[in-house]
């Protein structure tokens, strides 16, 4: 099969589909990692985008797609960026989409996201506003019996003066968390307001940090998702974490080598590019748990040239090329987003993560992608 494709300067190439579709192999039951996807959601293509009121999603199509999640056996990170929190996802859908997800899928491994987004950075005095958002949400999320991740706070960031108020805040939330929680720490590639995290511009001083919350609270915490990008970094404060406590990578660029491990030790994943790999997952995680770690690298190795495009800078808008595969791979009918976020990156964008899926073979029916990805060139200019 083959389709015109342009390069960077509009020149049309043909290109030939090469890659053989992945035949996805659901994750065991007793995995030798704990891998979970952050899920994307599905836009209401027909809902009028009132400023002033809810966000339109399309429940039934993001639904489809967590019980795709599941039915893979991976768990399901809920309502974290991925899913454009913060960036068009609003608290009030945040936890009508956790409540839907703890209804419909009450045997899955589900995380949801706890944090401070219906408090306006701007709107924060203090400590305790910050404290009073996460508890807000903390509060509903465990009444319906939900786990929770303790997303990063922009409100947190504005207002926090010092380390230690970073520390009296996080251990008043997982004081408060009836089970342990996931720690979050997302970088300013992914969200510039969260630059300085922690209280320090130094990354090693931020870890020195984020280790003393993990050991003074220990018994609360399940784990935490590094989401730098620096595999060394990752690797570091992994040694440091105290027995029992997880690292989930978090990173999009060395996922393969993380999870995969060394001598000392390994990450279990917390991943938004597990999102468009899903079907590839459970294939590789066989071959580790087999002591095949070369299989499981070759098949995971690969991937990360596209992931590598999708998280290309500026990071944050990452989202766009998640919601791009799963349009082509028939997730969902359309290729729109929240809040429009489909037209943040270019049409090159699209093009070289078309190829790079169709190589990894990561298009399920190769016939609808083609057809869906002479749509989108057709919008912009090459019918």
């Amino acid at each position: 099969m083959k389709i015109s494709l342009p390069d960077a300067k509009g020149i049309l190439r043909e290109h030939t589909l090469s890659g053989t579709p992945v035949e996805p192999v659901p994750v065991g039951t007793d995995p030798v990692r704990t891998v979970i996807s952050a899920a994307h959601v599905v836009a209401d293509p027909l809902a009028d985008r009132d400023p002033s009121g809810s966000v339109p999603v399309d429940w039934e199509a993001t639904m489809a797609f967590r019980r795709h999640l599941a039915g893979l056996g991976l768990g399901i990170a809920e309502a974290m960026d991925t899913a454009q929190r913060g960036m068009g996802l609003d608290w009030p859908a945040s936890l009508e989409l956790i409540e839907r997800t703890g209804s419909e899928l009450p045997r899955a491994l589900v995380f949801n996201g706890c944090g401070t987004d219906q408090l306006d950075p701007s709107d924060a005095r203090d400590l305790d506003d910050v404290r009073r958002a996460y508890f807000e949400q903390l509060e509903a999320v465990q009444r319906i019996g939900g786990r929770v991740i303790v997303m990063a706070s922009r409100a947190l960031a504005r207002v926090a003066n010092t380390p230690d108020d970073y520390i009296k805040v996080y251990r008043d939330v997982l004081d408060a968390c009836d089970r342990p929680a996931i720690l979050h720490w997302l970088g300013d590639m992914f969200d510039p307001s969260l630059a300085g995290y922690w209280g320090a511009e130094e990354c090693e001083r931020a870890m020195d940090t984020v280790h003393a919350i993990i050991r003074e609270n220990a018994r609360k915490v399940d784990g935490i998702k590094l989401s730098l990008l620096d595999s060394e970094r990752e690797i570091l404060m992994r040694r440091r974490l105290p027995a029992g406590v997880r690292m989930y990578t978090g990173d999009d660029f060395s996922y393969p080598e993380l999870i995969a491990g060394d001598g000392e030790g390994f990450s279990h994943a917390l991943l938004g590019i597990f999102d468009p790999l899903a079907d590839i997952v459970g294939a590789a995680l066989q071959r580790l748990e087999t002591g095949d770690v070369r299989g499981f690298r070759a098949m995971l190795d690969p991937t990360v040239s596209l992931a590598k495009v999708i998280f290309r800078a500026p990071t944050r808008h990452y989202k766009t090329g998640v919601v791009f595969l799963a349009w082509l791979n028939g997730h969902q009918d359309h290729f729109v987003m929240l809040g429009g976020a489909q037209s943040m990156r270019p049409l090159p964008y699209f093009v070289e993560c078309f190829r790079l899926a169709d190589g990894n073979g990561l298009l399920r029916d190769p016939d609808l992608a083609v057809h869906r990805m002479k749509t989108l060139l057709a919008l912009h200019g090459f019918g």
